[in-house]
């Protein structure tokens, strides 16, 4: 599903770009364009999405990282696996599309669908 790209965010920036710049330092991107953001749904998710997936790489090469030789073997793979992965986060993000990654997308939309959720009860 595609977005206009027209759309500003509390930054400044186009979503387009605030979207992709979520994933650049992984989770502490997240977290601070997350704080920021409170409106654009679009930037909002891809920030979620970005802290999840890194603190899940993070979590796997901490452990792998503890067990000799099987684990930095694991490593090895686990590396270009998540270089690819960001990289198309980051451009699939840049051309606006919410692309969802497996379970993780998956938790993030719905962490939306909750807020949106409470909003509405807050109104009535």
């Amino acid at each position: 599903m595609n977005t206009t790209n027209s759309q500003g965010t509390s930054l400044g920036l186009s979503e387009n770009i605030t979207g992709s710049l979520t994933y650049l330092f992984g989770f502490i991107t997240g977290i601070i364009i997350l704080l920021f953001e409170k409106e654009n749904r679009f930037v909002r998710f891809h920030a979620t999405q970005s802290i999840f997936v890194s603190l899940i790489f993070f979590a796997l090469f901490t452990v792998s990282g503890m067990v000799p030789i099987v684990g930095w073997l694991f490593e090895a793979i686990l590396l270009p696996i998540g270089l690819v992965l960001w990289i198309i986060m980051m451009l699939n993000a840049y051309e606006g599309k919410y692309s969802k990654i497996l379970y993780v997308g998956n938790f993030a939309e719905k962490q939306f669908q909750r807020k949106v959720n409470k909003k509405k009860l807050e109104v009535n």
